[in-house]
């Protein structure tokens, strides 16, 4: 009987070997059910190039995804959202990922990459949400932060959290 192959969407990112969106969204979906008594929040971190716009080389990647990981605290999740976004799932109440969130952005800032800054969204999470949803505000967020320029950390408030 032939092995049926790795579902490709599970695997890890192939160049910061961070988890990928899908075990993100798994991730928010287990984490939200309890974040009623232990509030989370969900940051994404968006990459802004100042130069020509071209995609950042896998090297300039893999540098942020080590300073990223080397910012976050032990119990923070970090993953890749997208091409030039990551994802860490904090902790914590959306109002304080904030100061969290300047610390990741600032760490972008000072990885050595020419002409490279960051932006962050922020979105909390709720037992009601769905992990969809969270990513979504997120994204929101990190959209409206990256019209503004690098630097900017947005938070969204729509919600209760």
């Amino acid at each position: 009987m032939p092995i049926a192959p790795a579902r490709r969407d599970n695997a890890v990112d192939p160049v910061t070997l961070l988890p990928t969106r899908v075990q993100l969204l798994e991730r928010i979906t287990e984490r939200a059910s309890s974040s009623a008594v232990a509030p989370a929040a969900l940051v994404l971190i968006g990459l802004l190039r100042r130069d020509d716009g071209r995609p950042l080389p896998a090297d300039g990647l893999h540098r942020v995804a080590g300073l990223l990981s080397a910012s976050t605290r032990s119990d923070d999740w970090l993953a890749r959202s997208g091409p030039t976004e990551f994802a860490v799932l904090l902790d914590g109440a959306a109002a304080d990922a904030e100061t969290a969130s300047n610390r990741l952005v600032a760490a972008v800032a000072a990885a050595g990459v020419a002409g490279l800054t960051a932006c962050a969204g922020i979105a909390g999470l709720s037992p009601d949400t769905s992990a969809g949803e969270v990513h979504r505000r997120a994204t929101l967020c990190l959209t409206a932060a990256r019209s503004v320029g690098g630097g900017r950390v947005i938070r969204y408030s729509g919600s209760r959290r």
